[in-house]
């Protein structure tokens, strides 16, 4: 006969000061693993959905990023006429040639600056991409020290609004405008006109990467083999999702390292449990020896206490979920290995997330409970009704 769970939950309100004190105890633990969860969800979200599947990123041979990648004038000419390339209303192959580079702004969070990614591309580049759009203000002028920032960089570099000037290269850039690509990396980009930025630094024959679109998804395997097989060009190429896919592992370290504090204080808020529930089970033992005399067997009071436990940790993993919800939403930053520059992303709180965390409290609620469960299970009847 199983002893009635209304028991075990009278047992966690009656005794409110301490259930409150441990499940406290355990929401702190799930909030920290989540906070990194969704940080973590929200970088590879970012990542994840930039590029199009019909794009082909070249770079030279061995570069591995755009930024340390270099890319000639004449090699771009050898790459745009090869066949598998989509072409532009106006007959042209829709390739474009970009300069990546990096330039240091002030932002909320570092006075001193942090590194952001400057494109130089042309007005045909900006047209390939089609996810992205103008959510104030115009492109940019070609000739002209004119830049367009991403929706992130508006928002946590305060010099970076229409109509300030950003001072970087030969001189200062005028913003003239804001653009967005729904959740993708672009929007911790700063895009400026192709041959103003190679002139400002100096890197007119020295540029770093060619963007092409491919007419259809069999195209894009035949142009990336073609292309890493032609002997004279010596360039790698790989599409566009694949290149910010790969970037993922930014995130790697952090994700690491919040793992490794959520079990350090899970191990802590176990024994937090543990101790809660030996406290119960000496503190109920005449409870216990009037289950075995109302006969109730030494496995329903395993049960009935290890589900206590369980029970004491969910409640502990949902104040977890409340905890960290907030921040659903909120943006923030992160250092990219790859581009050595800053991804502005969104945390994401998601269902999944708080399940897991609901999951982590009731492992550490089972792990707990497990011993002082066994404890009042093996209580003999007569010392249990003496103990007091």
């Amino acid at each position: 006969m199983a002893i009635p769970l209304a028991y075990n939950l009278r047992n966690l309100v009656v005794r409110k000061t301490t259930t409150i004190m441990t499940a406290l105890g355990i929401a702190l633990t799930v909030a920290v693993l989540l906070a990194m969860m969704a940080m973590i969800g929200g970088l590879r979200s970012s990542l994840t959905s930039t590029g199009d599947p019909l794009h082909v990123l070249v770079m030279r041979k061995g570069a591995g990023a755009e930024l340390v990648s270099i890319m000639s004038p004449q090699s771009y000419q050898d790459i745009k006429f090869k066949s598998g390339i989509a072409r532009g209303s106006n007959g042209q192959p829709l390739a474009s040639l970009e300069i990546v580079t990096v330039i240091n702004l002030e932002s909320v969070d570092a006075p001193q600056g942090i590194n952001v990614t400057l494109r130089g591309v042309t007005l045909a580049g900006v047209e390939m991409r089609r996810g992205l759009k103008l959510v104030s203000g115009r492109w940019f002028d070609s000739g002209k020290r004119e830049v367009v920032v991403g929706e992130s960089i508006e928002k946590r570099f305060p010099g970076a609004r229409i109509g300030q000037r950003l001072r970087f290269g030969r001189g200062e850039w005028e913003v003239v405008g804001i653009m967005a690509a729904g959740k993708s990396a672009t929007n911790s980009e700063i895009f400026a006109d192709l041959n103003q930025a190679s002139s400002d630094f100096q890197r007119s024959e020295a540029l770093s990467s060619v963007l092409l679109t491919a007419t259809d998804a069999v195209a894009v395997n035949a142009l990336i083999n073609d292309l890493t097989g032609d002997p004279r060009l010596n360039v790698d190429a790989i599409t566009e999702k694949a290149y910010y896919e790969a970037q993922t592992t930014s995130g790697a370290l952090i994700e690491s390292l919040g793992i490794l504090v959520a079990i350090i204080m899970g191990v802590g808020s176990s024994f937090a449990a543990m101790n809660t529930m030996f406290a119960a089970v000496a503190r109920r033992s005449r409870e216990i020896g009037t289950l075995r005399v109302l006969g109730f067997s030494q496995s329903s009071i395993l049960f009935s206490f290890f589900v206590e436990s369980v029970v004491l940790a969910g409640l502990g993993g949902l104040l977890g979920c409340l905890l960290v919800l907030p921040l659903n939403g909120i943006t923030t930053g992160i250092g990219n290995f790859v581009t050595f520059s800053e991804i502005a992303f969104d945390f994401r709180v998601t269902p999944l997330i708080m399940l897991s965390g609901i999951a982590f409290a009731a492992v550490l609620g089972a792990v707990g409970g497990l011993f002082p469960a066994r404890t009042a299970a093996n209580k003999q009847i007569l010392v249990a009704l003496r103990d007091i």
